[in-house]
């Protein structure tokens, strides 16, 4: 049996299908970020994006994404390792480390039979959240 794609190709060398396909859909990227003006830290909070839909952890509108959140973060090649505010888990983080894919991404278990990791079960939608009070959201 040959060697999954993502064991044998880099970040750069995967079609437009492998590389949507390593989202394992855990909605940590669509986390509002704050970041501290004197230490340039960056912290997640419990609060996503508009745009994503909590309980599926997947963007109900992908392919305007952009125009519809300014701030909308494309991930790429050329910027993916430098995003230290990914997860650990993160696939794109990953794999541009060499690394393998955690057990239970949908790549690894197909059978969908591992608990993934998200923010389904704690984010709120910035929609429910005056910009005044994010810095009340933080989160570890």
């Amino acid at each position: 049996m040959p060697n999954p794609f993502w064991k044998t190709k880099t970040l750069a060398e995967m079609d437009q299908s492998e590389w949507e396909s390593l989202c394992d859909g855990c909605g940590f990227c669509c986390l509002i970020k704050l970041e501290d003006d004197d230490t340039g830290e960056i912290f997640n909070t419990s609060v996503a994006c508009r745009l994503l839909d909590i309980e599926t952890c997947r963007c109900s509108d992908y392919a305007n994404r952009f125009d519809k959140v300014p701030g909308c973060l494309k991930l790429s090649v050329d910027n993916v390792a430098g995003l230290d505010w990914l997860p650990a888990t993160c696939a794109y983080r990953l794999i541009a480390a060499g690394e393998d894919l955690p057990e239970w991404h949908p790549l690894q278990d197909t059978s969908h039979s591992l608990s993934r990791v998200s923010v389904s079960g704690f984010a709120q939608s910035e929609q429910y959240v005056h910009p005044d009070q994010l810095h009340e959201c933080i989160i570890d």
